[in-house]
């Protein structure tokens, strides 16, 4: 099953669903990128680990086993936490320091951005793949996308005398989230564990509606035919829940 987003999901960033999701969309990544590298390559695969967190990343090597290309996906950790930020900066620092090109995808909406890039002329984004090329580092190509729209594709740089190879971030979004089945693990009536601004918020609420994911009333529709049921039922308490769900359930009624 499809995510109701049409492109990155914000409700899988809580701390239960993100170490599974990353795990997943590295994974993702390898199977699409591994069919359209030639002989000379071989993909492998890193892990990072401090405190009690466990990231996961991909490397690309020559035959000769020259490190060529490292692309990681960030985590809330990385942008929320010192220890996850160190974490990322020291390996980051010393790919750079190897001549490594690197390819960062952000898709964690909360937390300070792992790169201070200029946003001069740009469009606002929510989301980013930033790629850095070993030959010109002070240089950096960014593909984005907000919570509105589908997640770019983007260039992943190999050796030099070679072409880059493309990958579709999207297609592998929406084979990661089908095969992780988060459509039955995520309760959508709830609010994103992320702070959304107010017009990202409206858009959410009025979305998840329109696909049949959140009931059609607001939070104050609801609570005032609940407070009519309690008057009417002679004002008894500890029934907040049953009042609650009957006024829901006559307002579904009514819309008909």
């Amino acid at each position: 099953m499809q995510s109701p987003f049409p492109g990155m999901d914000p409700y899988l960033e809580g701390p239960v669903l993100w170490p599974e999701f990353h795990r997943r969309l590295v994974e993702m990544l390898r199977q699409l990128l591994s069919p359209g590298l030639n002989a000379c390559y071989r993909l492998v695969g890193g892990k990072r680990q401090y405190a009690a967190n466990e990231e996961h990343y991909l490397e690309i090597h020559q035959i000769d086993d020259r490190l060529i290309t490292v692309l990681e996906v960030v985590s809330p950790a990385n942008k929320t936490t010192a220890a996850g930020r160190r974490a990322y900066l020291e390996k980051r620092f010393h790919d750079r320091e190897s001549g490594t090109d690197i390819v960062e995808i952000d898709l964690v909406l909360q937390g300070k951005p792992m790169l201070d890039h200029s946003r001069e002329g740009l469009p606002d984004w929510d989301y980013a793949v930033t790629v850095t090329r070993a030959r010109q580092p002070e240089w950096y190509e960014i593909y984005t996308a907000t919570l509105q729209k589908r997640l770019p594709r983007f260039r992943l740089p190999l050796a030099v005398d070679d072409r880059d190879a493309v990958l579709d971030l999207q297609a592998a979004f929406s084979r990661c989230y089908a095969e992780g089945r988060y459509a039955e693990r995520i309760d959508y009536r709830r609010e994103p564990p992320v702070p959304l601004n107010q017009e990202d918020r409206l858009w959410l609420d009025a979305m998840l509606k329109a696909q049949g994911h959140r009931d059609p009333f607001s939070h104050d529709e609801i609570a005032v035919a609940a407070y009519y049921l309690w008057e009417k039922e002679g004002r008894s308490y500890g029934r907040d829940k049953e009042h609650w769900q009957k006024a829901l359930a006559e307002l579904r009624e009514k819309k008909g």
